[in-house]
């Protein structure tokens, strides 16, 4: 199934640098090995934001749930999630 996930990262101003870049850090590590995967299909970032919109291919709605829950950055994100299904005139 392909889901299209927004994620608004919303990090505390009095956050720890170092803190900040560890966990930036890992979230990428986490976000290119399941785009290696095929997992994570597309991942853009939205011009002049902290926030991305990407495109995942999971089994399911669980599976996805599982995905972001464990992304380092989960705890400072807002996301909004859509389902997708193939559009009639699509060729």
């Amino acid at each position: 199934m392909l889901f299209h996930v927004e994620m608004q990262v919303n990090l505390p101003p009095d956050m720890d640098p170092e803190k900040a870049a560890e966990i930036k850090a890992d979230e990428k590590a986490m976000a290119q090995e399941l785009q290696r995967a095929g997992t994570w299909r597309h991942l853009w970032r939205v011009v002049g934001q902290y926030s991305n919109v990407s495109i995942f291919d999971v089994p399911s709605g669980d599976e996805l749930h599982d995905i972001l829950s464990n992304l380092p950055l989960f705890p400072y994100m807002d996301i909004e999630v859509k389902a997708l299904t193939r559009h009639p005139s699509a060729i």
